[in-house]
């Protein structure tokens, strides 16, 4: 443990921000399940995870080369589900 007071502050920023990016990363997780299962919906859904990966690269809680890689996998894989 840290014996200034600095350092204590930065850990508790450093749990705030780890909680955060956890939150984001899931709900991008959670979203994409559920593009791949449901069949209704997907060009609301697909907007709404792209919505969600372009804030999250904004914000650097992933990659943005990360988040356009997703993006054309998951663009492919709609329109493979579409024909």
């Amino acid at each position: 443990m840290p014996q200034h007071k600095s350092p204590l502050k930065r850990m508790g920023t450093d749990k705030k921000r780890a909680a955060r990016n956890n939150f984001v990363k899931r709900t991008i997780r959670t979203l994409t399940k559920d593009l791949q299962q449901k069949s209704e919906n997907r060009e609301d859904q697909l907007n709404k995870l792209y919505s969600q990966l372009d804030k999250a690269a904004k914000k650097g809680v992933i990659h943005k080369r990360t988040a356009s890689r997703r993006k054309a996998r998951l663009a492919a894989f709609v329109n493979k589900q579409d024909k």
